[in-house]
């Protein structure tokens, strides 16, 4: 089994970011910054969504599986700054060569990873490579590589799954739900901000951990769908996951696994 690497993101306004382009009081607290960020944003489109360069990233969380190992992970701070979340991140792909999986990964996780990797001088060869590169099997990478909607080098379930429509586009929640599958714990993203400001990190890569399980289950019924895995095979693998993450024995997947 090659390797595979579902991965999920949770970010918070850039306050060091909006307060530069701004020239904000420095008098102003963090929660003041994002505020006038949110209105500006909100008198120009009617939305709080910040552009995808001023998003900080504040966990990673993923799944690694291969013929060996399933871990569940994530990089987080305070344990790491945002340059060494993502630094670490790109790191696996440059290890592994995996197949990136996401829901919305093309939409918004990779291009926030793209933008603050190149605020924050990270590296990541293997992940931009497109055929040109000194690897042995660059030329794959021409025809097959990270970067090209339409390869599955990285797959965007969501993307996918609605014949890259947008307005065809399912919510992972509601879909998992709809599948019997746990669905989002915890908080929604939009929850992700004031959990920030009110020092809950630990609740925000919880959330971010169930997220990223969630959709490695979506992506297994995919497979079973596709006809690559048999629904013995699926069967097996979705016990596997539950037995590993049982044997985890934390709260949120005790909570996951309840549901």
């Amino acid at each position: 089994m090659s390797s595979t690497l579902v991965f999920d993101i949770e970010t918070i306004p850039d306050v060091a970011g909006l307060r530069v382009l701004h020239a904000l009081d420095a008098d102003l607290s963090d929660a003041e910054v994002a505020e006038f960020a949110f209105q500006k944003q909100r008198a120009k489109n009617g939305s709080d969504f910040l552009p995808l360069h001023l998003q900080r990233v504040v966990v990673i969380s993923y799944v690694l599986r291969d013929s060996e190992k399933f871990l569940v992970r994530s990089l987080a701070e305070p344990e790491a700054g945002e340059a060494q979340i993502i630094q670490r991140f790109f790191d696996g792909v440059e290890k592994f060569t995996p197949q990136l999986i996401s829901w919305n990964g093309g939409g918004f996780d990779l291009p926030v990873l793209h933008y603050r990797g190149l605020i924050h001088g990270v590296t990541a060869p293997r992940y931009w490579e497109m055929g040109e590169g000194d690897y042995r099997d660059s030329r794959d990478f021409k025809w097959n590589n990270y970067i090209s909607r339409y390869h599955t080098r990285h797959l965007d379930l969501m993307d996918l799954l609605a014949m890259y429509q947008p307005r065809a586009a399912a919510p992972l929640d509601q879909l998992a739900k709809l599948m019997g599958l746990p669905g989002k714990q915890g908080m929604a993203g939009d929850a992700v901000w004031s959990a920030w400001l009110d020092g809950r990190i630990d609740e925000i890569r919880d959330y971010c951990e169930t997220d990223v399980v969630n959709t490695y289950l979506v992506y297994l019924r995919f497979q079973k769908m596709r006809g690559l895995l048999t629904a013995a095979e699926h069967d097996a693998e979705i016990l596997f996951v539950h037995n590993q993450l049982a044997a985890l024995n934390k709260p949120h997947w005790q909570t996951f696994l309840g549901n």
